[in-house]
């Protein structure tokens, strides 16, 4: 977690230190493999506002981009503060495949298969189907119930969001 942590006054620009500051080099990072580990590279970690009220990482002061070489960005301050954990959270050796929101970040940022927004819908429409809140047992009944009180204000939430009724 972060060793220190001030919060965003707001304004572009404003800085959130999480840890002592130590200039470094090179922060675009390539697409790895799954089991990809690489030295780690940095100190600090920090968040930034910067344009249009995007929130950008920083190691060590320098702005992270995306293995495509654009500049990682995010659109909300918790995003971006889960993201910066990730980063803080490595030690010696960076593990990409413990870093899960950064990938997802990634991969929406640069997206390397091309793929417009209905093509994206389409394909995640294909795994809903399957996904394991739409399935429900009959018995035992502690399963049932669990069930229902885990996965049912999440089917509301989705219905009411996105007006499925």
């Amino acid at each position: 977690m972060f060793r220190s942590f001030v919060r965003l006054q707001g304004g572009l620009g404003n800085v959130l230190p999480l840890c002592k500051v130590c200039p470094r080099s090179r922060f675009s990072l390539k697409y790895s493999t799954a089991t990809a580990e690489r030295k780690r590279f940095y100190q600090d970690v920090s968040i930034s506002q910067g344009e249009g009220g995007l929130y950008e990482i920083n190691l060590d002061r320098r702005k992270l981009k995306t293995p495509g070489g654009k500049l990682f960005t995010v659109p909300n301050e918790a995003l971006a503060i889960a993201v910066a954990t990730e980063w803080d959270a490595q030690r010696d050796t960076l593990k990409f495949y413990t870093m899960h929101l950064t990938t997802l970040c990634n991969t929406a940022l640069d997206n390397p298969t091309e793929r417009n927004k209905d093509q994206m819908i389409n394909a995640a429409l294909k795994f809903l189907e399957t996904d394991t809140v739409c399935y429900r047992v009959e018995e035992p009944l502690g399963l049932v119930e669990l069930q229902k009180n885990e996965w049912d204000p999440v089917l509301h939430w989705i219905e009411n969001r996105y007006q499925l009724h």
